[in-house]
């Protein structure tokens, strides 16, 4: 099970932002299409990932001037990454180490897709499923 095969589940396209967008605009965009974070990304390598977490520190920093402020400022650096080669349950471990919910998935500096636990966890799940119903199957021949 490997990374690549979740992004051929889920498909490639990764919303991301540049450095300089603000804070508002990162959590509109957070609010918009329901997701926990974003990956920061300048000439398509990632230079860092906005998150949830993110938001709640700099608004408990600085309050609500905090919204005004750069991505470039405020940012998760530097940047955990996996591979689309990587297995997921390597993934996995890394996320639970690093206590962290999305990974950026890189080809050498490029972006080429990003997943989050949830992506992680349901996959694992689905291929548990599918294994036991295969097991099922043969026991009942």
């Amino acid at each position: 099970m490997t990374i690549g095969a979740i992004l051929k589940g889920k498909g490639g396209e990764v919303v991301s932002l540049a450095a300089t967008a603000t804070v508002r605009e990162a959590v509109a965009l957070l609010a918009e299409r329901r997701i926990g974070a974003v990956p920061v990304v300048g000439e398509g390598s990632v230079e860092g990932i906005f998150s949830e977490r993110d938001v709640t520190y700099c608004l408990a920093r600085e309050g609500a001037a905090a919204l005004d402020r750069t991505l470039a400022e405020v940012m998760t650096t530097p940047v955990q990454t996996v591979g689309a080669a990587d297995a997921v349950i390597a993934a996995l471990s890394l996320m639970t180490k690093r206590r962290i919910r999305h990974l950026p998935v890189v080809e050498g500096e490029r972006i080429v897709g990003f997943v989050s636990i949830g992506d992680l966890v349901k996959y694992r799940i689905d291929r548990i499923e599918a294994d036991a119903a295969a097991m099922r199957a043969y026991i009942q021949q």
